[in-house]
């Protein structure tokens, strides 16, 4: 089971990445959007750690069509291989619950998975470039920037969908107002996809998408919309449409990069703090509940109506009674 494992996570890292690499905005650095990061980071969640081999045969793979030189090839592996194993490392230190139901847990895989662990393998792939005299003039920082944040973006949007896709379950009592609001989800997040690579810069349309399948689905409607969304962005800039039309290439990589950042920590960000608002509301609920039940046991019944007392002081007096 486990060589299985391995053989299946190096499989989709290396698929995933071949077809990252269709979408790099500039050529010979690395795409916006890099998958295998969040494949990496998901596969070591849920398997564990004895799934690195697989990280790192898939990121071979991928390199070695791509460095240089065979050490080069073998640093940038080693360096794509640690900055998962970092994340990992990071993420069940702080206690991360791979469902992502506290805001905690959000705001770890944000910025302990994505934006602190992927350091490591963007300065390693980097500093090796350069040494290597494969990088233009001055392009050290620029193919950093590029390499960080499609490293970080791979774990921000890639990894929630599997995270979700490995809890999924097949609603048993669903109503179907929620089957047909699903469906309608679905459609806009495909016509969201469409209209962003339309002449107009209609990009923006993404965020309310993203919303209303936070507050109505939580993650496992909102981290597949952050994933169409991104994809329809980066499709967009690749062809120059819509909102990347008529600029220069810095600034639609940084552009995409920061609807991408946008598009991924509001859903993970707002679905987390959903989930635990009702989370809340359901214990407090279970709370109530519960007094109530106590509260019915230990009351005496009496059958009817209870007699009210009756005030004996002017019974003392020689007064008539009364109630009181």
């Amino acid at each position: 089971m486990s060589v299985l494992q391995i053989c299946a996570v190096a499989a989709l890292y290396y698929a995933s990445g071949r077809l990252g690499l269709l979408q790099e905005l500039v050529r010979g650095q690395v795409t916006p959007l890099w998958p295998p990061t969040g494949i990496a980071v998901a596969g070591l969640l849920l398997i564990g750690l004895r799934v690195w081999p697989g990280i790192a045969l898939g990121a071979f793979l991928i390199n070695i069509s791509l460095g240089p030189s065979l050490p080069a090839v073998l640093v940038i592996t080693a360096g794509n291989t640690l900055a998962p194993l970092c994340s990992y490392a990071l993420l069940r230190r702080a206690g991360f619950h791979t469902d992502v139901d506290r805001f905690r847990d959000a705001l770890a895989l944000v910025f302990l998975g994505g934006l602190t662990g992927m350091l490591l393998s963007a300065t390693v792939g980097s500093v090796t470039l350069h040494l290597a005299h494969a990088l233009p003039t001055n392009g050290f920082w620029s193919t950093w920037w590029v390499w960080w944040t499609g490293d970080t973006m791979g774990v921000l949007v890639v990894a929630p969908v599997l995270l979700v896709l490995h809890s999924a379950h097949w609603p048993k009592h669903a109503p179907a107002i929620r089957w047909e609001e699903g469906a309608v989800l679905v459609t806009a997040a495909l016509g969201v996809g469409f209209l962003q690579n339309a002449p107009v810069p209609l990009v923006f349309l993404a965020f309310p998408l993203v919303t209303w399948a936070a507050f109505r689905f939580q993650l496992s409607g909102a981290a597949p919309c952050a994933l169409a969304a991104s994809t329809g962005a980066i499709l967009a800039a690749t062809r120059r449409a819509g909102s990347f039309a008529g600029h220069t290439v810095l600034t639609d990589m940084i552009a995409l990069q920061a609807f991408n950042g946008a598009a991924a920590m509001t859903a993970l960000l707002l679905s987390a703090a959903i989930t635990e608002r009702n989370q809340t509301q359901a214990k407090i609920e279970e709370t109530c509940r519960r007094l109530a039940e106590m509260t019915a046991r230990i009351t005496p019944d009496t059958g009817g109506l209870s007699t009210p007392p009756v005030d004996r002081g002017n019974e003392e007096d020689g007064g008539p009674t009364r109630p009181s």
